[in-house]
């Protein structure tokens, strides 16, 4: 989808709006953002809908006075990266606001609890963003499973092709899934088109869900000693960061892949360096800790290590995804229709 740049086009008079019963909305996002997720044909889909204000903040919703008179009108904001926070007194200036439509990932880091106390519908796209990175942890589970990163650089150094019967293949191995978040369950769901055995792990799963998954819920010691590949997909939380030590770690098989498209915080960075020096596991990162690797780390040299930066969810083109699921919320809710991915209060401790 080609994507070029939208400018944000003048409100029709208050009167018009209101006769069409169209909700009034403000654009919280920056440029480089409205741009990639509102391509044309998204924007004209919002342009149909609503009624969109011709200001929209920067750093902040109320130290610009036009942005503030503006807030009185708000029936929706369509927030995006680069949104500032969402404050109490950001909600008291804004009274008719019914609605948070997130064009991005987790709403936490700047909707305020309040917004849920004064019953304002909030909403994100998080799936949309969740997608990518589940197709990539797919396909990088398959090469993992011939072991495709490690033999690819060793190739690329001797130019000695492997003797095939001594290479490991894809049929009935044990892969393990940490964390049932969106994301794990898209990876659990695609990877029943394939002779796999998938364990998972997860505090909030019951077995009845991990079955109807067609995963095993296991323990989290069992997911280490028993996978071949392990991918990890909790979220980054006080009680997540370090989760996978060393001692998860030396539980990994001899010539195991451990795989992280979640953050890179979640796996002790030193213990990991010390499994992967020595050759026994192999790893392949989409995020590390820190991010980005200094250009020293040995990770970024061993053959049994591949690293990409952080480029499993949605980029390029993917973005307006994004943009198609937060307008098509915003249809519903114009239409007086539920919202197809609201978050709950409930939800808001055990998502990143």
């Amino acid at each position: 989808m080609r994507t070029e740049p939208t400018s944000v086009s003048p409100a029709p008079p208050a009167a018009t709006a209101e006769a069409s019963g169209q909700p009034t909305v403000m654009l919280a996002m920056n440029e480089s953002s409205r741009v990639r997720v509102l391509v044309p044909a998204i924007r004209d889909r919002l342009d149909q809908v609503a009624r969109v204000l011709p200001v929209g903040p920067g750093d902040s919703f109320l130290e610009d006075n036009a942005v503030r008179a503006a807030l009185s009108e708000v029936d929706v904001l369509l927030t995006g990266w680069g949104c500032p926070a969402i404050t109490p007194e950001v909600l008291n200036a804004a009274p008719k606001l019914k609605a948070i439509i997130h064009a991005a990932g987790s709403v936490k880091g700047f909707v305020d609890p309040a917004a849920f106390e004064r019953g304002i519908q909030v909403s994100s796209a998080v799936v949309a963003n969740a997608l990518p990175v589940a197709e990539f942890t797919v396909a990088t589970i398959v090469l993992s499973g011939k072991r495709a990163f490690r033999l690819g650089a060793e190739y690329k150094l001797s130019k000695h092709k492997p003797d095939p019967s001594q290479l490991p293949g894809n049929y009935g191995t044990t892969v393990g899934l940490l964390g049932a978040s969106r994301i794990g369950r898209m990876v659990a769901e695609r990877l029943r088109a394939f002779d796999l055995e998938v364990l998972i792990s997860d505090p909030y799963l019951t077995a009845a869900e991990a079955a109807e998954l067609g995963a095993e819920l296991v323990e989290l010691d069992a997911l280490f000693s028993r996978s071949d590949i392990l991918s990890v997909h909790a979220p980054l939380l006080p009680e997540t960061v370090g989760l996978v030590d060393a001692r998860l770690l030396g539980l990994l098989k001899d010539g195991s892949v451990l795989i992280n498209t979640a953050r890179g915080r979640i796996v002790d960075a030193a213990a990991l360096e010390h499994e992967c020096r020595s050759g026994r596991i192999d790893a392949v990162l989409d995020v590390t800790d820190p991010e980005p690797l200094p250009p020293d780390s040995p990770l970024l040299e061993l053959p049994n290590v591949f690293v990409t930066p952080h480029l499993a969810g949605a980029v390029g083109n993917e973005v307006a995804r994004l943009g198609e699921l937060a307008v098509s919320e915003l249809e519903r809710f114009a239409a007086g229709a539920p919202l197809h991915h609201a978050i709950s209060p409930a939800e808001l401790g055990r998502i990143a």
